[in-house]
């Protein structure tokens, strides 16, 4: 298990999100089991049906799959299925809205393409 919890979203949601992560850095790999919600409950001081909220949520999206009296493990692909997950979430959370802004202050988008290309240039020079 590896992340802390904060106050900045609901928990399920945090412990649905650390999985994510640890799918997409390859700490869990496809096929391999995670960690039940009863070794989450005990390792974030949580309550059980807390972890198995957030779990259930990443087997609903096909990221997890149960085998029955074994445990959780990582679906195939699920690492693909993250990542668009959270393309999805970037679009609707970052570019509709910084899209919406320009538009309001009067941004072609052309102007709004160079701006973009600038805050990634500088981000690459700054690595």
């Amino acid at each position: 298990m590896h992340g802390i919890l904060n106050d900045q979203s609901l928990i399920y949601l945090q412990i649905a999100r650390m999985l994510e992560d640890d799918i997409l850095r390859g700490i869990y790999q496809e096929e391999e089991q995670v960690p039940s919600t009863n070794e989450l409950a005990r390792g974030y001081n949580i309550n059980p049906a807390t972890a198995a909220k957030g779990i259930n949520m990443l087997v609903a999206d096909g990221i997890l799959y149960k085998k029955r009296g074994i445990g959780m493990f990582v679906s195939p692909g699920a690492g693909d299925t993250v990542k668009q997950k959270r393309k999805a979430a970037f679009y609707d959370g970052f570019v509709k809205p910084l899209v919406k802004e320009g538009t309001a202050i009067s941004l072609t988008g052309e102007e709004l393409l160079s701006m973009v290309d600038r805050a990634i240039k500088e981000g690459e020079q700054s690595c």
